[in-house]
């Protein structure tokens, strides 16, 4: 590892810069969807597959990726990671057709999984002293934050004065930088460590969410294949159903048995799963509203989310004190009634008020109890956490996060825009009812964890 200072932040630059691109294609794509629908012809249920294959694949293999970096080295990993990033990123920005473009994005997802274990463990030994570290850590979470929300904003620059097409393809230069510098500056990892991995595992955890996911989309065609979606449906849920018992045989499990006897983290990650579901799906149809019903250009709908950026922001740095005076479980309780209104708000409010009276409203309260929520969210599912078990801890806790708000968009925008429920059903308002009952359901849960164990 460099061991200067001045090749220590130089190192963390370019892994920020890593970062950033990763963070930036998690949300660059939802402002473009109007754009790659017109192009390849495709409904909205079916551009689902562009938002969730990427986070689908990226959060199912997140934990194998720590797992991978540990054993075959960081610098290799991270070079894997970013290499393949950079292959998938070109690969969407060429596809002919949406199927290229979802394997694309599943690249991109992998290339994610590998990378960023690979990257946060390589800052931990970059920083060892604690304040340096705590520096290095508030860097790098800040460049992810302004990735999330630049990408909106991006997406319209680029879809709107270029093409859609470059939203991916300006990756490619800028991974190069990445590569090339981490050749130079990292030192090469050491031998091999032959312990095996659990890739039956990982497979199973990203195999469940795709089938299901495929089989929700199919049933919503106009002329569906009930067998082959019920035979989806059915697979997905017998992959679900199996990966706790390959993970009681495996000698390395990803995710071993004891963790699910901690109640209080297994509800908060089954609560932020519902609830990423319910944020994804209205940020996925907040973009297509702007452009689709009320006309918006792609920069313009990218600027409508500049309040919601400025609002999550600002969320972030008053939740501590909320949490201190609340606690977790309440302050999680807080933020998502908040943003179950502001979902409420942009569901109800008529097409033909202004975006200052309806979107604006909504976007803001929105954005403050995704802001508390989740960051409440986090510290229940991390609470008590120790030296042996936090790794694991952070890995679940962010595999709900993505893994719920893919399989949320997919499922609450595949049954709301079916062809099934009749021409005079509302798409938008069925798929925000979803949402909306999802985070009722988590606002029923969540007060158990303030209750004391029986013994």
């Amino acid at each position: 590892m460099p061991e200067t200072a001045r090749s220590r932040w130089l190192t963390l630059t370019l892994l920020a810069l890593l970062q950033f691109l990763i963070a930036v294609d998690v949300t660059v794509v939802n402002i473009a969807l109007p754009a790659i629908g017109d192009e390849f012809d495709v409904d909205a249920r079916h551009l689902t597959w562009v938002v969730t294959g990427y986070t689908v694949v990226g959060g199912g293999l997140l934990m194998v990726g720590g797992r991978i970096a540990d054993l075959f080295g960081r610098r290799r990993t991270l070079l894997a990671g970013a290499a393949l990033f950079g292959v998938a990123s070109l690969g969407a920005g060429l596809a002919p057709a949406l199927p290229l473009l979802v394997l694309a994005r599943f690249g991109q997802g992998a290339g994610e999984a590998l990378a960023l274990p690979a990257a946060m463990s390589i800052l931990a030994l970059l920083f060892p002293e604690a304040r340096e570290r705590s520096r290095a850590l508030s860097v790098w979470a800040a460049v992810a934050s302004c990735g999330l929300v630049l990408g909106f904003l991006l997406s319209g620059l680029i879809t709107e004065l270029l093409h859609w097409r470059w939203i991916f393809l300006v990756n490619l230069p800028l991974v190069v930088v990445v590569v090339c510098g981490c050749l130079v500056l990292l030192r090469p990892d050491g031998p091999v460590t032959r312990t095996p991995v659990d890739l039956p595992g990982a497979a199973l955890l990203v195999t469940a969410p795709l089938l299901l996911i495929f089989g929700v989309i199919r049933f919503g065609d106009q002329d569906p294949d009930l067998l082959l979606a019920g035979a989806a449906v059915v697979a997905g849920l017998l992959c679900a159903a199996a990966f706790p018992l390959v993970e009681r045989r495996a000698a390395h499990p990803l995710v071993p048995l004891s963790f699910f006897r901690h109640r209080d983290r297994v509800l908060a990650n089954g609560a932020t799963a519902l609830f990423s579901a319910a944020l994804s799906t209205s940020f996925f149809l907040l973009t297509l509203h702007l452009q689709e019903q009320r006309g918006l250009s792609p920069i313009a709908a990218g600027a409508a989310f500049l309040p919601l950026a400025v609002t999550l922001i600002g969320a972030t740095v008053v939740v501590p004190g909320i949490i201190a005076r609340l606690g977790f479980t309440w302050t999680a309780v807080l933020g998502m009634a908040t943003a179950g209104l502001g979902i409420g708000v942009l569901a109800l409010v008529p097409d033909t008020s202004a975006l200052v009276v309806s979107v604006l409203p909504g976007t803001v309260l929105v954005a403050f109890g995704m802001g508390v929520g989740l960051v409440a969210l986090q510290n229940a599912a991390l609470h008590g956490v120790t030296d042996a078990d936090a790794g694991i801890a952070s890995g679940v806790q962010r595999c709900a996060d993505q893994l719920g708000g893919a399989s949320g968009v997919a499922l609450y925008v595949g049954v709301g825009f079916s062809p099934l429920l009749g021409p005079g059903t509302d798409p938008f308002l069925v798929s925000y009812g979803f949402a909306l009952v999802g985070i009722v359901l988590v606002i029923a849960t969540v007060p158990v964890l303030s209750r004391p164990r029986s013994r």
